[in-house]
């Protein structure tokens, strides 16, 4: 049998997950059941496009169901590190500056399950994040992005 994998993330990110598990059950899944009700009633499934698109609308929300179920019953909650402030790892923020003269980004190491790159939270699978864990503040690194080499500073870690 393969092994589960795990989901790493914050406790904030699994409860958000939770949230949306929640609605999907108790919300989502009766709106779907109920759009399927009034298309049957339109008569013909052959040529029904309500039906169609109310069957498959039902099949992802039930994929995500399942998905976000099986995120939960394997999530691995972040613990905090306070001995090692300084190391850049999973759950902390780091921020770093594009030499020569590039502007600072800051950035918070997620697992992929609760990654946002529009509210600055990154996956530890993405090249950036790759590149600089385990790595100190002050350390200069060398991040592989689809775009090219980029050269980093670390300037802070919390």
């Amino acid at each position: 049998m393969a092994q589960e994998k795990i989901f790493p993330m914050t406790q904030a990110g699994k409860e958000k997950l939770e949230q949306e598990l929640e609605h999907l059950k108790s919300v989502k899944r009766k709106e779907v059941v109920e759009r399927i009700k009034i298309a049957r009633s339109f008569g013909d499934l052959s040529e029904n496009s309500e039906y169609d698109s109310a069957k498959e609308e039902q099949a992802f929300v039930e994929g995500r169901i399942t998905t976000l179920e099986n995120m939960i019953r394997n999530a691995k909650i972040i613990q905090e590190d306070a001995e090692n402030s300084t190391t850049v790892s999973l759950g902390k923020s780091v921020t770093f500056v594009e030499l020569p003269d590039g502007e600072e980004e800051t950035y918070t190491i997620v697992g992929s399950a609760e990654a946002d790159p529009f509210e600055g939270k990154i996956s530890n699978d993405s090249p950036i994040a790759k590149s600089l864990m385990g790595k100190q503040i002050g350390d200069e690194v060398v991040v592989q992005t689809p775009g090219g080499e980029m050269n980093v500073r670390i300037v802070s870690v919390s």
